[in-house]
Protein backbone atom coordinates (compact mmCIF):
# COMPACT_ATOMS: atom_id res chain seq x y z
CA UNK A 1 0.00 0.00 0.00
CA UNK A 2 1.38 3.09 -0.73
CA UNK A 3 2.00 6.16 1.62
CA UNK A 4 -0.34 8.12 -0.32
CA UNK A 5 -2.74 5.95 0.83
CA UNK A 6 -1.70 5.90 4.16
CA UNK A 7 -2.19 9.70 4.32
CA UNK A 8 -5.44 9.57 2.83
CA UNK A 9 -6.59 6.73 5.80
CA UNK A 10 -4.98 9.66 8.40
CA UNK A 11 -6.83 12.37 6.61
CA UNK A 12 -9.97 11.02 6.44
CA UNK A 13 -10.21 9.37 10.33
CA UNK A 14 -9.44 12.97 11.60
CA UNK A 15 -12.36 14.09 9.31
CA UNK A 16 -14.64 11.75 10.81
CA UNK A 17 -12.68 12.92 14.44
CA UNK A 18 -11.99 9.58 14.70
CA UNK A 19 -9.28 8.49 17.35
CA UNK A 20 -6.49 5.73 16.49
CA UNK A 21 -7.62 3.84 19.36
CA UNK A 22 -11.29 3.98 17.90
CA UNK A 23 -10.47 2.38 14.50
CA UNK A 24 -7.97 -0.36 16.12
CA UNK A 25 -10.97 -1.14 18.33
CA UNK A 26 -13.34 -1.77 15.57
CA UNK A 27 -10.23 -3.46 12.94
CA UNK A 28 -9.01 -5.64 16.36
CA UNK A 29 -5.97 -4.55 16.41
CA UNK A 30 -3.61 -2.45 18.78
CA UNK A 31 -3.92 1.19 18.67
CA UNK A 32 0.09 0.96 18.08
CA UNK A 33 -0.53 -1.49 15.13
CA UNK A 34 -3.22 1.19 13.80
CA UNK A 35 -0.46 3.75 13.86
CA UNK A 36 1.58 1.71 11.89
CA UNK A 37 -1.12 1.60 9.11
CA UNK A 38 -1.36 5.39 9.01
CA UNK A 39 2.58 6.04 9.49
CA UNK A 40 2.92 2.95 6.07
CA UNK A 41 5.43 1.26 8.17
CA UNK A 42 3.31 -1.75 8.33
CA UNK A 43 1.96 -3.69 5.42
CA UNK A 44 -2.21 -3.81 4.69
CA UNK A 45 -3.75 -6.27 3.14
CA UNK A 46 -6.84 -5.57 0.91
CA UNK A 47 -8.84 -7.20 3.21
CA UNK A 48 -8.05 -4.65 6.01
CA UNK A 49 -8.32 -1.97 3.62
CA UNK A 50 -11.71 -3.21 2.85
CA UNK A 51 -12.73 -3.21 6.72
CA UNK A 52 -11.04 0.39 7.14
CA UNK A 53 -13.69 1.73 4.25
CA UNK A 54 -16.59 -0.30 5.86
CA UNK A 55 -15.92 1.89 9.24
CA UNK A 56 -15.20 4.99 7.28
CA UNK A 57 -18.81 4.30 4.91
CA UNK A 58 -16.63 4.62 2.11
CA UNK A 59 -15.68 2.61 -1.72
CA UNK A 60 -12.21 1.10 -1.35
CA UNK A 61 -11.56 3.23 -3.93
CA UNK A 62 -12.67 6.81 -2.68
CA UNK A 63 -9.96 6.19 -0.11
CA UNK A 64 -7.54 5.40 -2.82
CA UNK A 65 -8.28 8.28 -4.53
CA UNK A 66 -9.16 11.05 -1.86
CA UNK A 67 -9.17 14.65 -2.54
CA UNK A 68 -8.46 16.47 0.96
CA UNK A 69 -8.81 19.61 -1.60
CA UNK A 70 -12.42 19.09 -2.15
CA UNK A 71 -12.90 19.50 1.57
CA UNK A 72 -11.25 22.38 2.11
CA UNK A 73 -12.38 26.03 1.91
CA UNK A 74 -11.48 28.11 -0.91
CA UNK A 75 -9.71 30.77 -0.01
Amino acid sequence: MSSKINDNIKIIRELKNYTQEYMALRLGITQAGYSKIEKGSSTVSFEKLEEIALIFEMDVRNIIKFDISLYLDPV
